[in-house]
């Protein structure tokens, strides 16, 4: 019975040593924390906040293109900037694939990242830059702050091949869409949030033209139809062109909830939009959010959060790149 005991009591000792390290703190890699730059950089949340208010200030857009880039670099495998990378003799960019048409803007992360580098030099990652960027640009839009955790490192290669694999279309169906979200975490509210940011910026006619020739889509209201037509008058838009219809156009700039009071009266631009009005499983979040922005915003936070921490780089894994835009090793 006693050599039972003392070989149950060793059983334990060595689980206990073996998952010792799986619950210590690592110091080397402390993951994603808040405020991570408080001793190697102290002003870069600062910094990166003045410019977003001052290049927002000089080109309102650039806040939509800011929250975009959170979704497009996130829910692609890891939030690691490999949407910034360009493209090379052998890979092509993320940012160049059909599923980024309309991304725009990254020269301005790049006025960032310089801002950064002037008073912190190969500190902050351009994936921490790309997130906190995109929090500042929210609120620039009237919406919430969002605390986010930083830390993170930037990834070395795009990923193009695989974007179609974690980036819904805007034709799919809300199964889809809801199974990509969930592979992140994010449950059907904070998919209903996420969505909301198409309370904001523009859809350009080549996204929106099969649902107007050669017939209407019927379950669009008449009264959106005419608009939609003026703003798209060309069956086939050339993409160059800068055609596109308002998401918004009662409150076209400010991040709100009137997005869900559109698509609830069938004025969503996007098939997706309609869906997401008409889908039971989205339907009473839709409900809910167009009634009440305080709720609205508290799953979008929440939702926003999930995706920045999607599958993050951290520690010695990755690197700082030197410009967001080129691995250092081709830099």
């Amino acid at each position: 019975m006693a050599s039972k005991a003392l070989f149950f009591f060793a059983l334990l000792s060595f689980s206990a040593v073996s998952l010792r390290p799986a619950f210590a703190k690592n110091e080397e890699d402390p993951g994603l924390v808040m405020n991570f730059y408080k001793d190697s950089c102290p002003q870069a949340e600062d910094i990166i906040q003045e410019q977003v208010k001052l290049l927002y200030k000089r080109h309102k857009n650039t806040a939509f293109s800011w929250l975009r880039n959170i979704f497009h670099d996130c829910a692609v495998q890891s939030c690691d900037a490999s949407l910034l990378l360009d493209s090379t003799r052998r890979t092509l960019s993320e940012k160049e694939t059909d599923r980024s048409f309309g991304l725009r803007n990254f020269r301005y992360l790049d006025t960032i990242k310089e801002a950064v580098e002037r008073e912190c030099p190969g500190v902050v990652s351009c994936s921490d830059i790309l997130v906190l960027s995109a929090r500042d640009g929210i609120v620039a839009l009237g919406g919430p702050y969002i605390p986010l955790r930083t830390g993170r490192r930037d990834g070395r290669k795009s990923r193009a091949e695989v974007v179609e694999q974690y980036l819904p279309d805007h034709n799919e169906s809300i199964s889809v869409v809801l199974e990509r979200f969930a592979d992140m975490g994010i449950d059907t509210p904070g998919v209903v949030a996420l969505l909301g940011a198409h309370s904001v910026g523009r859809t350009h006619c080549v996204k929106l033209v099969h649902r107007l020739y050669p017939e209407v889509d019927p379950v669009l209201n008449p009264n959106h139809v005419e608009h939609m037509l003026y703003k798209c008058p060309d069956p086939i838009p050339d993409p160059k062109a800068v055609q596109y219809v308002r998401n918004d156009r009662g409150t076209p700039m400010k991040l709100d909830n009137n997005y869900y009071r559109n698509i609830l009266d069938n004025k969503g631009l996007l098939t997706v939009d309609h869906k997401l009005a008409t889908d039971k499983r989205t339907k009473p979040y839709v409900k809910k959010m167009a009634k009440s922005q305080d709720y609205f915003f508290k799953q979008f936070a929440k939702a926003i959060t999930l995706l920045s921490e999607n599958n993050p780089l951290t520690g010695t894994n990755g690197e700082i790149r030197k410009q967001c835009n080129v691995a250092n090793r081709l830099h």
